[in-house]
């Protein structure tokens, strides 16, 4: 990756946009189904804990909330990195993204949950509608398109 300071800004701007928007998207569905925001963000730090993560309280969901931006910007790394190889994402940006936001919400749910130690949870067709849904609008086009804007 070249050192230019349009590849930290498309770095630093898709990494928080994505995060941003993800997390907040998330919120809005778990409270539509009645659950508290503090479970969500115990509940990503699970993957590293375990169950344990439920009772760690206000540091757990700040640990969630960490995990949440680190993967945020990696997935925003990944996309920046391929861009610099696949001149594609960049020329087609909104297809990327979408295209990406799906390949980033199966990734998470079929290798890197699946690794944690994460609950299980039954397959819900609703559910992963609204993933899909919301990795494409909240994850894959902001990368795409912050990537797009600051490092060509």
């Amino acid at each position: 990756m070249e050192k230019s300071p349009n590849v930290m800004v498309a770095l630093l701007c898709a990494g928080f946009a994505c995060g941003v928007l993800d997390i907040t998207a998330a919120l809005v569905v778990y409270r539509l189904y009645g659950l508290k925001p503090m479970r969500l963000l115990q509940g990503i730090t699970s993957g590293l804990l375990g169950p344990k993560a439920f009772s760690g309280g206000l540091a757990a969901a700040v640990l969630g909330l960490l995990c949440h931006f680190f993967i945020a910007f990696g997935a925003a790394a990944v996309f920046l990195v391929a861009s610099r190889t696949l001149g594609f994402l960049i020329e087609h940006a909104v297809v990327s993204g979408v295209l990406y936001g799906v390949a980033v919400y199966f990734f998470m749910n079929r290798i890197v949950l699946p690794l944690s130690a994460v609950a299980k949870r039954p397959f819900s067709l609703q559910m992963m509608m609204v993933g899909v849904v919301i990795h494409i609008f909240c994850v894959g086009l902001p990368i795409s398109l912050c990537v797009r804007r600051f490092s060509r």
